[in-house]
């Protein structure tokens, strides 16, 4: 777990970073861990959805912006011209919303939230990703079942092996390896099946940062001081959309550390759940999100 990279090629300077790059990540140490299994993909739009009808729970703030938020029982009893302007102003429809009837309208919505239901979720703070996560019967991964599930056992720089390939994931960025941009910069989760972990992860690079249930602090051993250490904040992972206009892949590597306070409803972090799985016997083969091991010792 973790690295022993330093900056080689000056791209604090570069960039202007506030802090070194890669030292957050020292030592590399190996760590062992309980048998779990962690989610394929990032929790989606619609399995959030259930969830919070279901418990009551809030919806992220930015449904109410793009129309998600809109159940079709509000909408067959809403003023037609206020259903016209909510179709105009939160939705894309490709229709006249002028003109267009309640059932046209309608059938235009379910159709954009249909799209919208493989998105990962975002806008949604720590607690509320833990809550999601426990009603599931599971919780949010440390960062070392996170990194274990990214890298495997092998101390990879990526999901899919030590080279970098804008093809593999979504940076968010104008980038022709990674087909035509997705609207928001959020593309479906699984998008990128070329990028998946040694255990089939999916977008464990790029699309959307993930929150861990670590705080932000130093690895045993290290000697390294973030200021960002000692705040409460909590570990992100897996590098979101945010941060490809730096055009580099450090964020993206399955070592790399951010953090952001627990409170934060980023619209590029997100998240994925893991359960415990009883111990295998001697011998056993491990599966996806399993074994005992970490980084590179």
């Amino acid at each position: 777990m973790g690295s022993d990279r330093v900056d080689r090629e000056g791209l604090q300077g570069r960039f202007g970073f506030p802090e070194p790059l890669y030292l957050n990540e020292h030592p590399a140490h190996r760590v062992w861990l309980p048998s779990y299994e962690i989610d394929r993909t990032e929790v989606t739009r619609a399995q959030f959805k259930e969830y919070a009808f279901r418990t009551g729970a809030p919806l992220p703030p930015a449904w109410l912006a793009d129309g998600y938020a809109l159940t079709m029982e509000e909408a067959a009893v809403m003023d037609l011209g206020l259903l016209r302007r909510i179709g105009a102003e939160h939705f894309r429809l490709d229709l006249d919303t002028r003109r267009a009837s309640r059932r046209e309208l309608m059938a235009a919505m379910a159709a954009d939230q249909r799209r919208k239901d493989r998105l990962p979720v975002t806008g949604v703070s720590w607690a509320e990703a833990q809550a999601y996560c426990r009603w599931r019967g599971g919780r949010l991964p440390t960062e070392a079942e996170w990194e274990k599930a990214a890298r495997g056992t092998d101390g990879r720089e990526f999901p899919w092996g030590d080279a970098w390939d804008p093809a593999r994931l979504n940076t968010g960025e104008p980038d022709p390896a990674q087909g035509p941009p997705w609207p928001g910069g959020i593309a479906p989760v699984g998008s990128y099946p070329a990028g998946a972990s040694p255990y089939g992860a999916l977008d464990m690079a790029g699309n959307v940062w993930e929150w861990t249930a670590d705080d932000y602090a130093p690895y045993p051993g290290a000697t390294f001081a973030s200021a960002g250490y000692g705040q409460g904040h909590k570990v992100l992972r897996g590098g979101g959309g945010g941060v490809g206009h730096y055009g580099i892949s450090y964020f993206y590597r399955a070592a790399a550390r951010f953090h952001a306070p627990p409170e934060t409803r980023g619209e590029d972090i997100g998240f994925r759940c893991v359960r415990p799985l009883p111990a295998r016997g001697p011998g056993a083969s491990p599966g996806p999100g399993e074994a005992a091991a970490g980084g590179p010792p």
